[in-house]
């Protein structure tokens, strides 16, 4: 008797990312996103201010992993007329835990990717407006893509990194982790206060300002000092 046997069909594949420098891979369990983590990208949604860390949930296999020197696919998403990029510095969590001060926060870090929350921007708005949740917005399939994971150690300059978006080669996104409205340690932090941390689980800590929609046949390429670029195409 197989563990296949077990089950009433066999269970889905580990969704996993590469690693640069090693063959081994990083399996995916959570990912979570911060919301409005720019200050500038607060504005131009709306808002103002330093408001207390907010976070909203992707599944697992919603990753779209772009080896590194390739081109990923993303595929157009149904019901949407304005899908939108926001790039973004994920965190790899290695070391689970709960309640982790900022102090200590770094020392879970496996390593940092960069990656693209797709949004569904026209669904997003709608939600919104009636006041329910907009998980159809941020929630979709494909709508992660992702990077090869550098290792923590082989990035010591991330907080000073500059993390950038071109659309088809013309500058879309460009800023600085710097200017994280909540660093990473303190969103690490925040969210280790609401969930138990584990390995396996990313982090997409926000997106600068410059967020605008992209189109089929679109070429994205999303890059933060230090790490891989991700290339993508929208078909």
């Amino acid at each position: 008797m197989t563990n296949d046997s077990i089950h009433v069909f066999p269970p889905p594949a580990v969704v996993d990312i590469p690693i640069t420098g090693s063959a081994l891979r990083f399996a995916v369990r959570r990912v979570y996103c911060v919301g409005r983590n720019y200050e500038e990208h607060a504005k131009e949604m709306g808002f103002t201010g330093r408001e207390p860390p907010f976070f909203f949930m992707k599944p697992a296999d919603a990753i779209l992993s772009v080896p590194p020197g390739e081109t990923g696919e993303m595929h157009y998403p149904t019901l949407t007329q304005n899908l939108h990029h926001e790039v973004e510095l994920v965190v790899a969590i290695g070391k689970g835990g709960q309640h982790i001060s900022p102090e200590q926060a770094l020392d879970h870090v496996f390593g940092y990717a960069v990656g693209l929350d797709m949004t569904r921007r026209d669904l997003q708005t709608d939600m919104k407006k009636q006041g329910r949740p907009w998980c159809i917005g941020k929630a979709f399939d494909e709508s992660a893509p992702i990077g090869a994971i550098t290792p923590a150690s082989a990035a010591p300059d991330i907080v000073s990194a500059a993390i950038a978006l071109t659309v088809n080669g013309t500058p879309r996104q460009s800023s600085h982790i710097h200017r994280l409205i909540w660093n990473v340690a303190e969103t690490i932090a925040h969210l280790s206060s609401a969930w138990i941390l584990q390995p396996g689980d990313l982090i997409f800590t926000g997106t600068p300002e410059g967020v605008a929609g992209v189109q089929r046949g679109d070429r994205l390429c999303a890059s933060i000092d230090g790490l891989s670029n991700l290339n993508l195409k929208i078909v």
